[in-house]
């Protein structure tokens, strides 16, 4: 990248400007500068404009018109330096004549100038200040005078380019204090304490310190602005205050001198106002030991530093205002409370994305269906924007409304894919249901698209769980009903299951298997306590994956006491009653439905009604079915079958022609076990059959 001042017309004769151009320039006069890389436009403030000898709207911006007011014979040198400086992504530091009127000598100027850099390192503008320096370099050797000029100008504009350095990554009015007030700035500044305030409706709010006793901080934070403070002051005022030692400072601020037992005698302070669009938004504070004064160039430099922090301060207000209100939006749209679910404890987080003004689509929510499980989603609409967010709320409401009609969840994502596709959006969103039985621990899980949950188990080990998934809601063609896969598994007492968006494991050029890997161990490591480990996981990712991306976070814990007792349904069944049968039946179907084992009504209804058969027809007594989840968390189901007679069922053999006899080898092809047991008159018939693991 190249950038030329050679002078590119607008002269008059003898390469003299015009007499509009005839400006005179204040004794002492000074400036500030912006230059943009990426447009080339140069911008100087009212300052700037008449110590080059333009006046207000007269100077275009172009580097050609800014070639024209230098000597011919200094531009190479001056391209150079600043050529440097863009390379390197550094500070440079110039001094150099400007032409004036017919007959006038030139004047000679000084600018300091610091490139700052985006988060890529790329340099995006060069900020700095100019002044008169004909004052300063006249009646002495020029050329001693401006090796040692420069080498205090370098100086100078060093401690400008370390504060804009440690500035320029900031994004927070928390970053901003945390940058100003570290030790390893304070050491490069040569200051020996810093103190950072901050105007909030007529108050001065102490954001930042350091080398300051926190007494001082406590007694001084939120003071009126009409106090007589130094911080108050200087903003108050708009002017700097300078302080050369301890007796100026008791004398001018007499409620301060308790605190100043640790201030050396032989120190100076300076007080700088804070000015941003012509308002004062805080001052800052800094102490200098072995000082007794401040000349007149370091005053201006100082000057110049509060313009500086000023600006990197206003940015961070208006992010953190922006940031506030995205995140209400979105936290508005997340669900106000959690289902109280007896044995289960649950947690959430939404963190929202660093990014300026940003509206992320993720979320969580949970609910309580009729018969008592828990349904637990999380999901993840493309894009950070308004619409991103319009959509997700939608998508909450649908995915609630067909949870709560009844509908498995292989059938709620689907149908919520349908939602999306129809409402032509041209977003898609990924997402997970987990649909919890909070008594037996059994989980069905469908996945469109999104990072599969994880789970800590109560033995501490902790694992990803391999979840088929189908595609992205919303992906689907319109005319298609898409197709989720369920899978089952069990979340034991006193395990935890853990529901996420990728923001929580993805980092910019990083293999997210690296990121899935990090979460794994945070999670191994974490506390116990839903709301504990929520905090937890957050603070150990936030690190590798910058907060680039929002993160939805939901968390359930299943209680590790004493286990919940399995639910059980009877009924009895009289051998009269021709319809009984046929109502056991459908109640059977049903209270597997409510245990989360529906997979296994055909199967269990096949062998209830050859166990309740049999028994009718061979004792001629009523009989009592019952049904119970057994095993393994509840992934087994238990019939019994318990009537009047001793006599033990016994198998017999069955041709093509017999119409019975096929009851025991129907039991013992379907169940994974059965056996009879005695019951003082009478007897039970039991059976076990299971869902298969995938």
């Amino acid at each position: 990248m190249s950038y030329s001042f050679e002078p590119n017309g607008g002269l008059g004769p003898q390469g003299r400007p015009q007499p509009a151009a005839r400006v005179a320039l204040a004794v002492n006069g000074m400036g500030s500068f912006t230059w943009d890389l990426a447009s080339g436009e140069m911008r100087y403030d009212r300052g700037g404009l008449a110590v080059m000898g333009f006046r207000p709207g007269e100077f275009d911006g172009r580097l050609g018109t800014l070639g024209e007011r230098m000597l011919p014979v200094e531009l190479p040198a001056i391209e150079e330096q600043v050529e440097r400086a863009l390379r390197e992504r550094s500070s440079f530091s110039l001094y150099f004549r400007i032409r004036r009127y017919r007959g006038a000598a030139p004047r000679w100027t000084h600018t300091q100038g610091h490139v700052v850099c985006d988060p890529e390192g790329r340099p995006v503008r060069v900020i700095g200040i100019i002044r008169d320096a004909t004052q300063e370099l006249r009646a002495v050797d020029q050329t001693e005078q401006l090796r040692i000029a420069r080498n205090d100008r370098r100086r100078q504009a060093d401690i400008v380019g370390h504060v804009s350095d440690a500035l320029a990554p900031t994004l927070t009015v928390e970053d901003v204090a945390e940058a100003l007030t570290s030790k390893r700035l304070m050491e490069q500044i040569g200051a020996s304490s810093i103190i950072l305030g901050l105007v909030d409706n007529g108050r001065m709010g102490l954001v930042g310190a350091n080398g300051v006793t926190d007494q001082l901080i406590r007694d001084f934070h939120q003071s009126r602005l009409n106090e007589s403070l130094p911080l108050t002051d200087a903003a108050r005022t708009r002017e700097a205050v300078f302080l050369t030692d301890r007796t100026d400072f008791v004398e001018r601020y007499p409620a301060v001198e308790p605190y100043l037992r640790r201030f050396p005698r032989t120190a100076a302070a300076v007080f700088l106002p804070l000015i941003a669009h012509d308002i004062p938004i805080g001052a800052v504070g800094l102490t200098y030991e072995g000082r007794a004064r401040f000349p007149q160039d370091e005053r201006t430099v100082l000057t110049a530093l509060g313009k500086v922090i000023a600006q990197s301060l206003q940015r961070a207000l208006l992010y953190d205002q922006e940031h506030e209100l995205a995140a209400g939006l979105q936290t508005a749209m997340l669900p106000g409370r959690l289902p109280d679910a007896p044995g289960l404890s649950l947690a959430t987080r939404y963190r929202p994305t660093r990014a300026r003004g940003s509206i992320g689509g993720d979320w969580y929510d949970a609910l309580t269906l009729p018969d008592g499980r828990i349904a637990a989603v999380i999901g993840d609409v493309q894009g950070h924007d308004v619409t991103a967010a319009a959509i997700m709320g939608q998508l909450r409401v649908a995915l609630r409304a067909y949870a709560a009609e009844g509908h498995p969840p292989t059938t709620v994502m689907a149908r919520t894919s349908v939602f999306l596709t129809e409402l032509a959006t041209d977003r898609f969103a990924t997402c997970l249901i987990a649909l919890l039985d909070p008594r037996t621990g059994m989980t069905s899980i469908v996945r469109a698209g999104h990072p599969e949950p994880l789970v800590r188990r109560s033995d501490g080990s902790s694992a990803w769980i391999d979840v088929p998934g189908g595609l992205p809601l919303g992906l689907a063609a319109q005319d298609a009903l898409p197709v989720y896969p369920a899978s089952e598994t069990v979340l034991e007492p006193g395990s935890t299951l853990v529901l996420c968006t990728d923001g929580l494991v993805e980092a910019r050029a990083e293999d997210i298997d690296e990121g899935r890997s990090r979460l794994l161990r945070a999670l191994r490591t974490g506390p116990e306590q839903p709301d504990d480990l929520a905090d937890h996981l957050l603070h150990s990712m936030a690190d590798y994956t910058g907060e680039e991306d929002d993160v939805a976070l939901l968390i359930l814990r299943r209680s590790s006491g004493r286990p919940v007792p399995a639910p059980q349904w009877e009924t009895d069944i009289a051998p009269q009653d021709p319809d009984a049968l046929r109502a056991a039946r459908l109640a059977l179907r049903g209270a597997l439905s409510n245990w989360s084992l529906a997979a296994l009504s055909d199967t269990a209804e096949l062998l209830a009604c050859e166990l309740v058969t049999n028994a009718l027809l061979y004792t001629g007594g009523a009989t009592t079915l019952t049904a119970r989840p057994v095993q393994n968390g509840g992934r087994a189901l238990r019939l019994t079958v318990s009537d009047t007679s001793p006599a033990s069922p016994r198998r017999r053999a069955a041709t093509g022609l017999h119409t019975s006899g096929r009851g025991l080898m129907l039991v013992e092809e379907l169940a994974d076990a059965w056996g009879v047991e005695p019951r003082g008159n009478g007897k039970t018939v039991w059976c076990e059959i299971s869902i298969a693991v995938p």
